[in-house]
């Protein structure tokens, strides 16, 4: 039975699930001007938020990406760094600009969902983005004076901030320069409902058939739409979804039959040679580097 057109219009909470299995952290490591020079580096796992609060910056990126080597700025802006990337900010020599500035730590790195559909570098004036100001007031009055707990709440409010982006991309993907995975699929109010339902519970059984119906569109139409929008095909995102889900659990100590079971596979086997095309390593051997590296292993996947 396809799904009534009024509960597609309905209201939909399109981030929950995916940050609840796939948290973010920030750390607020520096509050107020900046002068001169300063260089952050590209370090594996490390992802970068500043908030531009007055003034002017000229950011610096390296040569030969895909993103301006000289971004210039003179209105308060928001910039996110979901991957490492190698930036440098050129501020006024005396009175230099007011920043905040945290480093995120996105679960499972560049294979966090969020990360991989989000462009290198994003710059956003803040007041483009709804809801904000209240945040950031009540973040920068944190961070403008040490009292009890301001790191913790500053920190908290960070990823409020990083909430209430997200919020707007979704929104908005095309100003934020998203073109395709889960972002985009998420903006697609049809999409949408078939990816949270995803989302939530993946150890269902899927088909294009039923991921269809709860988007209320026909099995050729959600097909072609799906892919076009997001980049791939529904199959393949369910087992990325899976995997990646596999993977997390797998970091936090997870038995990996007890995983297979709770992310959709027959078995422990089915998931090991899943894991291993998608990531190159064997769910053990996965597990074993994360654990001993504090990082998320490279991934080599299969040809």
């Amino acid at each position: 039975m396809s799904t009534p057109a009024t509960d597609i219009a309905a209201p939909l909470d399109r981030l929950s699930d995916m940050l609840d299995r796939f948290r973010v952290r920030a750390s607020l490591f520096h509050a107020g001007p900046l002068c001169g020079l300063h260089v952050f580096d590209a370090r594996p796992g490390r992802a970068f938020m500043h908030v531009l609060r007055r003034g002017t910056l000229e950011i610096r990126h390296p040569k030969g990406l895909a993103i301006a080597p000289t971004v210039h700025l003179s209105e308060p802006t928001l910039l996110l760094y979901p991957r490492p990337l190698h930036h440098e900010f050129l501020n006024p020599p005396v009175d230099g600009s007011d920043f905040a500035c945290a480093t995120l730590d996105f679960e499972g790195g560049g294979q966090h969902p969020i990360v991989q559909s989000l462009p290198a570098f994003m710059a956003i004036p803040l007041a483009a983005i709804d809801g904000l100001e209240a945040s950031l007031d009540l973040l920068f009055s944190e961070a403008d004076q040490v009292r009890c707990g301001f790191r913790p709440l500053a920190d908290r409010l960070f990823e409020v901030v990083l909430i209430k982006l997200l919020r707007w991309i979704v929104d908005h993907p095309a100003d934020a320069g998203v073109r395709e995975g889960v972002m985009m699929g998420l903006s697609d109010p049809r999409l949408a409902r078939s990816l949270v339902a995803l989302h939530r519970a993946p150890e269902a059984t899927w088909s294009v058939e039923r991921m269809a119906d709860i988007a209320g569109m026909s099995r050729s139409a959600f097909a072609a739409t799906f892919r076009m929008v997001t980049g791939t095909t529904p199959a393949a995102y369910l087992l990325d979804w899976r995997v990646s889900m596999a993977a997390t659990l797998l970091r936090a100590g997870c038995a990996a039959k007890q995983v297979a079971i709770d992310v959709g596979f027959a078995d422990s086997a089915t998931l090991s040679k899943a894991f291993r095309k998608r990531m190159g390593v064997s769910p053990r051997q996965w597990a074993t580097e994360a654990t001993a590296s504090g990082q998320p292993p490279p991934v080599h996947p299969e040809s």
